[in-house]
């Protein structure tokens, strides 16, 4: 069930291409509470740019459930100011199907795309490293690893549609392009937003390799990833899948484990077992599996990691033994942590930034620096 409010727009936050960010106020509190001034999102592609004063009719379910996944307020419609009708043009994918923002894009891999012929004969990623991680907070981690080793390698980043859908909302993405630290992003299955969109994670790769031209690509999906407490029952378990088409189309898929030394959740220190199912269930054997050695920090970084990161270390040895059917590779950490904290975007996961959950973006940067490793190789 959907909670719906109208309000009216008494503030613009933030906008970026594709996204604004307002403050509305609400004609009726959210359920059980006497909150009615929201944050509220508008992806103005959809449906126009908001200004102070209009009328909002607003997805509030997120806030209404006091959730963090979606938890913002969603604007539908300026019912008194209706974007105008798109441009006549090709392109015939409809994402997010059947919802009511259902929407129409020309899809790289479409029959009236102009590379439509190069996806129609492309079938191999001619050994390109394909970085599969479960968080989207990996993206710029991954990337600073990479750029230890080229900085001149171009980055392509492949968007699943595990959890946000549009990819405008990655305030990540975006302060990664402008930075120039991103070539492009590829919006597949029901996500939508991306420099290019592609039905499938299959063509999205392929895509990346032949018509951005990347080096690597790293797939994540968006944020607000989501998870139950049960085995399978979680956003992620789909990364098995996706290093699977990888290797299926000729690439070398990278599986980063998602790590944590902060993570109070038993299951999620450590190496997170929504690492460990995909690798150890569904990825084939014999994915490239980077693990990052905390030996190889120096005394002032370990200082700031609690536990100690030898703690982590033994830990991470121990379930280690669940993926002896993958190529693990130890990666040395020698230069990350500044690397790390070069990052043109902010670096957070789960609420947490670096240091405070070192390890989680150490191993990120440890598959990125893997990946370039096997891209001059």
């Amino acid at each position: 069930m959907i909670h719906w409010r109208k309000g009216i727009v008494t503030a613009i936050r933030s906008t970026r291409p594709g996204y604004t960010e307002v403050d509305v106020e609400l004609d009726e509190a959210l359920p059980g509470t006497d909150v009615r001034s929201i944050r509220a999102v508008a992806y103005t592609d959809a449906v126009g740019q908001p200004r102070v004063q209009d009328t909002v009719l607003v997805n509030v379910s997120a806030l209404a459930k006091r959730l963090g996944t979606g938890g913002f307020g969603l604007i539908v419609a300026l019912p008194d100011a209706l974007p105008a009708d798109p441009p006549e043009g090709p392109g015939h994918l409809v994402k997010d199907r059947y919802s009511p923002l259902q929407t129409m894009v020309l899809g790289v891999d479409d029959q009236e795309s102009q590379h439509h012929s190069t996806l129609a004969e492309a079938e191999n990623l001619e050994s390109m490293p394909v970085v599969v991680a479960d968080l989207h907070s990996a993206l710029p981690a991954v990337i600073a690893g990479i750029r230890t080793v080229d900085p001149t390698l171009s980055v392509a980043y492949v968007l699943s549609d595990g959890a946000a859908l549009p990819a405008p909302f990655s305030q990540a993405v975006a302060g990664l392009r402008d930075a120039d630290w991103l070539t492009g992003v590829i919006s597949t299955g029901q996500a939508w937003g991306g420099d290019l969109e592609a039905v499938t994670i299959h063509t999205g790769l392929l895509a990346a390799k032949h018509v951005m031209d990347a080096d690597i690509t790293i797939v994540a999906q968006g944020p607000g990833n989501l998870g139950t407490g049960t085995k399978y029952g979680y956003s992620g378990l789909v990364t098995g899948e996706h290093l699977n088409a990888a290797a299926l189309l000729g690439g070398r898929p990278v599986g980063l484990l998602r790590m944590s030394n902060a993570d109070a959740r038993g299951r999620h220190f450590g190496i997170s077992h929504h690492s460990l199912t995909p690798l150890s269930e569904i990825a084939r054997p014999g994915m490239t599996v980077p693990v990052p050695d905390f030996s190889t920090l120096t005394e002032a970084e370990r200082a700031e990691m609690d536990p100690d990161p030898d703690v982590v270390a033994e830990t991470v040895a121990g379930q280690l033994s669940q993926l002896q059917m993958h190529d693990l590779v130890d990666v040395d950490l020698t230069g990350l942590w500044d690397a790390l904290r070069s990052s043109p975007v902010r670096l957070s996961t789960m609420g947490r930034k670096l240091p405070a959950d070192a390890a989680s973006f150490l191993a990120a940067a440890a598959a990125g620096r893997c990946a370039a490793g096997i891209a001059h190789s």
